[in-house]
């Protein structure tokens, strides 16, 4: 039987008729600076679904329309990408940049525009009661590394007492940024936490795994990016570290996998919120509708990078949460009925392809699950359920600073 992409892929279906309206996505990314080794994976894995769904009639009979432009992580070139996307008339825009999210977001704010904030910017954005308009759907880094966390809890039955956990990590805000998360969760659950700041750009790590050679750490979790993540894992095992023994950061990939050696990296660890491989049905239909016709929107080899996942997981609640919103408040769109859209996903899994998200007025973040799969030499196995702990944790993280951004912005 053949896959239908809009009721397998989370039941994105349409209204009779061919697509006549454009909804206008504005996609803001650092395509020649710092985030050159995700951003093209991610931007062309929505070009393909977006072409998939227009080929399938659309959201609700509305053509979706794609603006992608370079912002090079500079904040100001994305306040003024931003500037300009809006007065084209652009509805939801992302910028897949932490440092350009954050400079963006008060402005989006304050216009009462819908910007989505997916794996970057700021972590308490998730409280929709502050951020009405911010929609950071998926795993915050805190939530990530208290799923972590939670995993290391379940592989020493169900006590952490004791145990070590270390958390290596380059030194600047995106490292630093689930410490103190990190921190509660040891003074709760009684484990020792044991710190390895690295300094950029985190290409030499030797000082910093002699000491975690010396302290021997039960677990490792590792929050690094590109290239760093190589060099953490040819030093673990330089200095007898097992891989098994240590969780990545979700920004790991199949690139980083192949620079490591596919079996030297066999056991490593990573949380994750999509699933990783091409056997997906939406990944399958892609590739037959548009890379064997010619049609894709760059190299099919891009597919096997789970950063080309990770585009998708980015998009399908949010194509999802548009074509709720026209079904609901009809046409024209406008912001408000965009975030009425949002706030109606419940259980929305792409159909099977994500950790499912259920976005309210007070949680734009989804609910945070993910999971924990391993690289087997081969591919990615998963190593348990899509699961969220210590939400209460996290959200008092969450609240404590979405408090102090409305007092700061009164």
């Amino acid at each position: 039987m053949k896959f239908r992409v809009l009721s397998t892929l989370a039941a994105l279906t349409l209204a009779a008729g061919s697509a006549q309206a454009q909804i206008k996505f504005g996609l803001c990314y650092d395509l020649s600076k710092a985030y050159t080794f995700v951003t093209p994976q991610i931007a062309q894995a929505v070009k393909d679904y977006a072409e998939l769904i227009n080929a399938h009639g659309g959201l609700e009979g509305q053509k979706i329309e794609l603006t992608v432009q370079d912002h090079g992580n500079e904040p100001q070139r994305g306040i003024e990408c931003y500037e300009k996307l809006k007065r084209e008339g652009v509805l939801v825009f992302d910028f897949l940049s932490t440092p350009v999210s954050r400079a963006v977001l008060p402005r989006a704010m304050a216009d009462g525009n819908i910007m989505l904030q997916s794996f970057v910017g700021r972590g308490d954005a998730v409280d929709g009661d502050v951020f009405k308009w911010i929609f950071p759907i998926g795993p915050t880094y805190w939530g990530q590394v208290a799923n972590d966390v939670a995993y290391i809890k379940s592989q020493h039955k169900g006590s952490l007492k004791g145990v070590k956990i270390g958390f290596l990590y380059p030194d600047y805000a995106f490292g630093q940024e689930p410490i103190p998360v990190l921190k509660t969760l040891a003074a709760k659950e009684g484990f020792e936490l044991l710190l390895y700041p690295n300094p950029l750009p985190g290409k030499d790590q030797a000082a910093v795994w002699t000491q975690i050679r010396r302290a021997n750490p039960d677990w490792v979790i590792s929050w690094n990016l590109s290239a760093m993540h190589v060099v953490a894992a040819k030093e673990a095992k330089r200095n007898g570290y097992p891989l098994d023994k240590m969780i990545v950061v979700n920004w790991f990939n199949e690139t980083d996998i192949a620079n490591i050696g596919p079996a030297d990296a066999k056991g490593i660890k990573r949380g994750t919120n999509v699933v990783g491989g091409k056997d997906h049905p939406l990944m399958k239909q892609i590739e037959a509708e548009l890379y064997a016709k010619g049609k894709g929107n760059g190299d099919v080899k891009a597919m096997n990078d789970i950063y080309y996942n990770t585009g998708l997981a980015i998009y399908a609640p949010a194509f999802e949460g548009v074509r709720l919103a026209i079904k609901q408040g009809g046409m024209p769109l406008t912001p408000a009925k965009i975030k009425a859209g949002f706030e109606s996903l419940k259980n929305f899994d792409a159909g099977g392809l994500i950790a499912p998200v259920t976005v309210t007025a007070k949680d734009h973040g989804g609910g945070g699950k993910t999971r924990v799969d391993m690289w087997d030499g081969a591919k990615w196995v998963p190593q348990g359920d899509w699961t969220a702990a210590y939400t209460d944790v996290v959200w008092e993280v969450v609240k404590q600073q979405s408090a102090e951004f409305a007092k700061a912005a009164k």
